[in-house]
């Protein structure tokens, strides 16, 4: 199961990436078309309300894979210096912490969703319902959560970390 979540979370994260490189294209096209707006080019429309929804779906496609390979960042100053009961002291709390963090954020983006469709609420150019951003930030979301939860039982000790895993960076808090 935490072997399934854990690859879930890379081809979100991949799928995010695919996202970026298509947002930087439109974003280079749309600069070149007004640099050659004399020639009859001109920006494409709406691309800031694009650019604005797909990085916000890519943010939450690319947090679960940061988490899961403990490539969040981290204060080392005093952690390193204390005893391991202590530093798995603050694993603990700090997986659930975040664990708890991150099922409040899903639960209010799930409900901000359901309030833009419910008011038909569109951006101003290209008219795009909003909440469709909404409905792949809540995809990436739940990817989340089942991220998150993974981390909580493996720092707990219920579940081991998959077979040949080796997460980057710092495998502490």
């Amino acid at each position: 199961m935490i072997a399934f979540i854990y690859r879930l979370s890379k081809w979100t994260a991949l799928l995010g990436g695919l996202l970026l490189v298509a947002l930087t294209l439109m974003v280079v096209t749309s600069v070149a078309g007004r640099a050659l707006i004399d020639v009859g080019l001109g920006p494409i429309p709406g691309d800031f309300e694009l650019l604005e929804a797909g990085i916000g779906i890519a943010v939450f496609f690319f947090l679960p894979w940061c988490y899961v390979r403990y490539s969040h960042a981290t204060v080392d100053l005093l952690y390193m210096h204390m005893p391991r009961w202590f530093q798995r002291g603050i694993d603990v709390f700090s997986a659930l912490l975040m664990l708890a963090v991150w099922l409040v954020l899903t639960t209010m983006l799930w409900e901000g969703m359901l309030e833009k469709r419910e008011y038909m609420e569109t951006t101003f150019i290209l008219l795009m319902p909003v909440w469709w951003a909404y409905a792949f930030c809540v995809v990436g979301a739940v990817v989340g959560c089942l991220a998150y939860l993974a981390r909580a039982l493996t720092v707990l000790g219920i579940f081991k970390e998959p077979e040949g895993w080796a997460p980057e960076g710092n495998t502490g808090h």
